[in-house]
């Protein structure tokens, strides 16, 4: 049974920054699996965030956190990586990593139907 775990969400200030991990059990992210970060505001939709091509490290940011989040993969750990930066109050949501056969990030990230396996969430809150 393949699984996700995410963890690392929590309370912090505008400016500040978080890292949320994603460890996947029951697959072996470099046998060829896309994963992605997506997020859920209050009363909105599940938006992509960031997602990378495990095999080969490409990844793909959604415009409004360029250059503020990042994500990164440890294959021999089984884990994907959310580094997030300059966090404002707008960044407020629950985050879910998602686990796709789809390898090419832009397109994981611009399709909330393409993961197969989520995982349960971590709550990431912003205070202005």
């Amino acid at each position: 049974e393949v699984q996700l775990v995410e963890s690392g969400g929590g309370l912090v200030q505008a400016g500040g920054s978080l890292r949320l991990s994603c460890v996947a059990s029951g697959l072996a992210l470099d046998d060829g699996w896309g994963v992605g970060w997506f997020r859920q505001a209050p009363g909105k939709e599940r938006e992509g965030v960031s997602c990378i091509s495990s095999p080969d490290g490409s990844t793909y940011d959604s415009d409004s956190m360029k250059g503020r989040f990042a994500i990164s993969s440890d294959n021999a750990k089984n884990t994907v990586y959310l580094e997030m930066n300059n966090l404002e109050p707008e960044d407020t949501a629950v985050y879910y990593c998602g686990v796709t056969a789809v390898r090419i990030p832009r397109f994981i990230c611009k399709d909330v139907r393409y993961p197969e396996v989520w995982g349960q969430g971590t709550l990431v809150t912003v205070s202005s």
